[in-house]
């Protein structure tokens, strides 16, 4: 993962306030790259490794509260100690990097005890024992040894190793739905029962739009902040 490759755009911002056709024509202008950049979260899953999964749920754990600029500067100092550097050591990596250094090493640190643990690091194994795709999702939350995971943070997990189905309800996103009148704030969701609610809603923009569900996120994503990110 490298961020001179991860990074794209910059793409136009919109500055007024959303409408439907302004979406439909953002996505048309963006189809192409939307789609490279989905195809390059499913080669992930596809082609990646147990290592290549622990380090995107690393960079999620970076991103929570904080950019995704910052969560790549981040993953880039620490990948010589994702596979068993210490906590100190994490700690250190990120210092100067990102805002947490100490919590988010004690993030990295226990979520790797406690995978190691739990099951050898075999993280697309466990992600498959998954008959259900919101199950799988509720136990990256609720697993109280995986740290660092919320809602939004799961889905961007989820979302970034090629799995189909999450909305990323981050502030941009919840900024478009407010403007569309679509939810009432664009204040968090911090249940998971609010988390289901806006994603049905967002679903049901999608069902409107005729745009992909995952392609959305992007398309409004990318309206706000002029990129088009992981």
């Amino acid at each position: 993962m490298n961020a001179d490759v991860e990074f794209r755009g910059p793409v136009e911002k919109v500055k007024d306030t959303l409408t439907i056709d302004r979406i439909l024509e953002a996505h048309e202008e963006r189809r192409d790259e939307i789609k490279q950049r989905l195809s390059e979260f499913e080669n992930v899953w596809k082609d990646g490794d147990d290592d290549r999964l622990w380090e995107e749920m690393v960079f999620c754990f970076f991103t929570g509260g904080c950019s995704a600029k910052m969560g790549l500067r981040s993953i880039e100092a620490v990948r010589p100690f994702l596979g068993d550097g210490t906590q100190p050591e994490i700690a250190s990596a990120l210092s100067g990097v990102h805002r947490y250094p100490n919590a988010r090493a004690r993030y990295v640190y226990a979520s790797r005890s406690f995978l190691k643990e739990h099951c050898n690091l075999e993280i697309r194994k466990k992600l498959e024992s998954f008959d259900c795709h919101l199950e799988r999702r509720d136990w990256l939350v609720r697993e109280k040894g995986i740290k660092g995971l919320g809602y939004k943070e799961a889905s961007h997990f989820l979302r970034n190793i090629g799995l189909k189905g999450y909305a990323i309800l981050d502030k941009h996103v919840l900024k478009c739905l407010a403007e569309l009148k679509i939810i009432d704030s664009p204040k968090p969701p911090n249940t998971r029962s609010r988390y289901l609610r806006v994603e049905d809603q967002l679903r049901d923009l999608t069902e409107r739009t005729k745009i992909d569900f995952d392609e959305m996120d992007l398309v409004l994503w990318s309206m706000k902040t002029g990129q088009i990110l992981k």
